[in-house]
């Protein structure tokens, strides 16, 4: 019997083609199957987790993708934790260096340190409330940032910025694959570590990344474009720490 493959990364919705997604336990390791059949990643690689709670949030997932649409269609968005799930087995375990190097980009220009100039609301709950993380940052991972105003580009010391890369080193590669969805979407590594972490809830790690949005709305009203883009953040951070979380 073949194995179901993952659908691919194309924006194209594909159809429904099964009726069970179920949890294979294979020793240590849990898989997923679809009427019976493993399902395996774009790479040929099986979609098989260590965390029997990854393992049945995934197959809940294959299970509703899909289910309520009157064609039975169905699409990457519809498969959040699959998509992590496989950037964690055929991207960050084969090459964690490629990955932590990546993050790392994020921690040379951390958007955590990079201020308004201009004063007002936005200096205000920038003072008030990113402040707090660049101390988190120095106390808890021992990397202190420095941060400065306007746009032009800071040079962070390099033992700040060794200790961020020991982090990530130590990280398990379901952390990796996890910090590969939030970081992007925050901008920042330092409170893609703190998310990590368990003490940044996700709420909060949305309107830390949104405040000059949040600045802007409440001047000059709510802008559509922006509560889109406040939303895509919200999604991929609830889905990372959600992964991340299930994953342990």
């Amino acid at each position: 019997m073949s194995p179901r493959p993952v659908p691919g990364s194309s924006s194209g919705l594909k159809k429904r083609f099964w009726s069970e997604a179920s949890i294979v336990d294979e020793m240590e390791e849990f898989g997923v199957a679809l009427d019976g059949r493993p399902v395996r990643l774009p790479g040929g690689a099986p979609l098989r987790v260590s965390s029997r709670a990854l393992a049945e949030a995934l197959a809940e997932e294959w299970s509703r993708a899909g289910r309520d649409d009157v064609e039975k269609r169905f699409g990457p968005l519809d498969l959040p934790l699959t998509r992590i799930t496989g950037t964690m087995i055929e991207r960050v375990a084969p090459d964690r260096t490629h990955s932590i190097s990546t993050l790392m980009e994020y921690g040379k220009n951390d958007a955590l340190c990079y201020w308004t100039d201009e004063g007002g609301a936005l200096a205000e709950r920038q003072q008030a409330e990113l402040a707090p993380w660049l101390a988190w940052s120095a106390t808890r991972l021992g990397a202190n940032l420095v941060k400065t105003t306007g746009l032009m580009p800071v040079t962070q010391p390099q033992e700040a910025l060794e200790r961020l890369e020991a982090t990530l080193v130590a990280a398990s590669d379901s952390d990796l694959a996890g910090l590969g969805v939030a970081v992007p979407a925050l901008g920042s590594l330092v409170l893609g570590l703190a998310l990590m972490d368990g003490v940044l809830p996700v709420d909060d790690a949305v309107s830390l990344t949104t405040l000059d949005e949040q600045v802007q709305m409440a001047r000059w009203g709510e802008d559509s474009a922006l509560l889109d883009r406040i939303a895509t953040i919200a999604a991929d951070l609830s889905d990372a720490a959600r992964f991340m979380t299930l994953a342990r």
